[in-house]
């Protein structure tokens, strides 16, 4: 039975008694503790069964492309009981076809408008604070690691991550057959497919420290990083949300979570218990080594591979703002394990960024912001897919 092996270490301390994990507790007013820790320990080996099923029937049995579009077929027309397809496609659209019982259409609407409205302080929150700061969490990090997603690069990488976000944040994204419902099931069978190459090929995987592959606590973890550090993010940067759109926020990745096939259990209904739950999982989790390294680097030299910008100047530029963020919103032991370049007047950026959202918060109202902020995120979408439609990134 797997233990909190790293509760007593000196990463785990500091996290949650000086650095974020400090604040998340105030923020939340989580309890936290290893009380429950037997009640999801198990998740570290457990998987989704359902979407590996349908990766062997539908994946396995003929060529990709051909596999993606009968899949893409099933998600845009439906599933019905008396089709002729395999019984873990039925199973599968059963699941995510059915509505749940706790779904709140008005809650939703208020998470994705707290997405939208909080414009690029959004993207900056995913990246510099969500991304690199889970790049810290050794264990987490390995699939990217045996699929080798350092090769795929850091711009194909953050466009799909960008491509899933911004589509599962739009209103009505994730009614049954709409853009991020989509999104999320295509997702969910990436993750099996993954899962099942990594078993298949890589036989080296230690399923005893690192759980097994994309295991469902780790989701979960994931998934608090959409919704939890998500909101933290966007506080320290000198956002205001009220009690409904947080609620919403966590109310959107519990579905989108649903959709992925976590287990509800794992999926929090709010900020206390997000936190509670992330203490638990991050017990289990070594701090950054050479791998984690590479991967923060990665993201961050993204900003120079980029040709979204065209000249060096405004790419070394868009690089140091984004080093200054990283800074800002990690702790500064977890930017020294990554290797974060130290950079002159770092807080400069951060803290105008904070002025400047009090007085903009002020001056404009919440649905000018929440419309700019849409066509600025689609904006910064379309010139990310424009670079990956391109030969060099694929």
């Amino acid at each position: 039975m797997i233990q909190p092996r790293f509760k007593d270490a000196p990463h785990f301390r500091d996290f949650w008694e000086h650095g974020n994990g400090k604040q998340l507790i105030e923020f939340s007013g989580a309890e936290v503790s290893f009380e429950h820790f037997e009640k999801f320990a198990p998740y570290f080996h457990h998987v989704d069964e359902t979407g590996d099923e349908v990766v062997r029937d539908v994946y396995f049995t003929k060529k990709f492309h051909e596999a993606s579009k009968e899949i893409e077929q099933y998600i845009r027309n439906g599933v019905s009981e008396t089709d002729d397809v395999p019984e873990s496609v039925k199973k599968l659209f059963r699941q995510t076809q059915k509505v749940p019982q706790w779904l709140d259409y008005n809650l939703l609407k208020s998470g994705v408008e707290l997405c939208m409205r909080s414009n690029l302080d959004s993207l900056i929150s995913l990246r510099d604070y969500c991304l690199i700061g889970g790049y810290d969490y050794a264990y987490l990090n390995k699939p990217l690691i045996v699929t080798e997603a350092l090769k795929k690069g850091a711009v194909k990488r953050l466009s799909e991550t960008l491509d899933f976000w911004v589509n599962a944040t739009r209103y009505n994204a994730l009614e049954v057959h709409a853009k991020g419902y989509e999104f999320a099931i295509k997702t969910r069978l990436i993750h099996s497919y993954a899962r099942l190459s990594i078993k298949k090929h890589y036989k080296d995987w230690d399923t005893e420290n690192w759980g097994e592959p994309i295991n469902s606590w780790d989701m979960m973890a994931t998934y608090i990083g959409f919704s939890l550090v998500f909101l933290h993010s966007l506080k320290k940067l000198g956002n205001s949300f009220s009690v409904e759109e947080e609620q919403g926020i966590f109310h959107l990745w519990k579905y989108v979570g649903y959709l992925l096939g976590i287990p509800e259990q794992l999926l929090p209904d709010d900020k206390k218990q997000a936190t509670e739950y992330f203490y638990l999982w991050t017990s289990v989790q070594p701090p950054s080594d050479k791998d984690s390294v590479l991967l923060a680097h990665s993201l961050l030299d993204e900003s120079l591979e980029n040709p979204i910008l065209k000249y060096e100047f405004q790419r070394k530029n868009l690089k140091y703002l984004h080093v200054c963020c990283t800074w800002f919103l990690l702790d500064d032991e977890v930017c020294k394990r990554l290797q974060i370049p130290e950079v002159p007047f770092r807080n400069l950026f951060p803290k105008s960024k904070i002025l400047f959202n009090k007085i903009y918060d002020s001056l404009v109202s919440r649905n000018v912001r929440i419309q700019r902020g849409n066509k600025d995120q689609m904006k910064v979408l379309e010139d990310y897919l424009a670079i990956t439609k391109n030969s060099n990134f694929h």
